[in-house]
């Protein structure tokens, strides 16, 4: 699955576009690298995700392509 996809259906990012543009800009980084929209998401990547002054790192744990909001936080995993 896309990143920026992944990103929306995990719930991360609220609109694919914002992730896209966040992309786009350097803000996301997977695995220690800057990463494009079009990065192919796997388990057990990690991604960092900076906005503003929030800075957020998450472990990928499943892909899915359709997920209920309830269900969303079960696809990644925290990191400290």
């Amino acid at each position: 699955m896309r990143l920026d996809k992944y990103l929306k259906v995990s719930r991360l990012i609220k609109r694919r576009t914002i992730a896209n543009e966040a992309c786009d800009a350097g803000k996301i980084v997977v695995n220690g690298k800057t990463a494009r929209a079009s990065y192919d998401v796997k388990p057990g990547d990690i991604i960092e995700i900076t906005l503003g002054s929030r800075s957020v790192k998450v472990k990928v744990a499943v892909v899915k392509d359709v997920v209920r909001k309830e269900e969303a936080e079960t696809m990644y995993e925290a990191v400290l």
